[in-house]
């Protein structure tokens, strides 16, 4: 199963853990510049999907710290490249599926290594030869 997805009652999946059901999500409809001719100044075939985290009842505290912290308290996205408002809701709901997937991975911890010995060695090998080969350049003078 690929995340993120938005299934046929409109409701996102994010991840295994995390499903932010249609009811929680604002759509609304708007008339657009794009394909459609005159058509498109009558119609109302944009879309803007809105998520206001802070509200949400699905996600956890910590999820929605995180969100808040990167991608502030309201998420939306706008669809408008197609004539139909059907498609154009698809796409828009995609589109916050995916912004909402990408905001709640969050990076791992890098733990600081040490270096072994034996690329100490060999770190000191090579500057050990490369100042050799310098010394070799150096002008001689008797």
């Amino acid at each position: 199963m690929k995340f993120p997805f938005v299934t046929d009652d409109g409701e996102l999946v994010l991840n295994a853990k995390v499903r932010i059901p249609y009811g929680e999500i604002d759509i609304r409809a708007t008339t657009s510049q794009g394909p459609g001719g005159q058509h498109v100044n009558r119609t109302l075939s944009k879309i803007v999907a809105s998520f206001s985290v802070e509200s949400s009842n699905v996600l956890r505290d910590s999820d929605k710290e995180w969100l808040l912290m990167m991608v502030g308290p309201t998420v939306r996205t706008s669809a408008s490249r197609f004539r139909s408002q059907r498609q154009n809701k698809e796409a828009a709901l995609e589109q916050l599926a995916v912004r909402l997937a990408t905001a709640l991975v969050r990076p791992r911890v890098r733990r600081a290594t040490k270096p072994s010995k034996s690329s100490k060695t060999k770190r000191l090998d090579s500057k050990r030869s490369r100042g050799e080969v310098k010394k070799l350049r150096r002008n001689i003078e008797d």
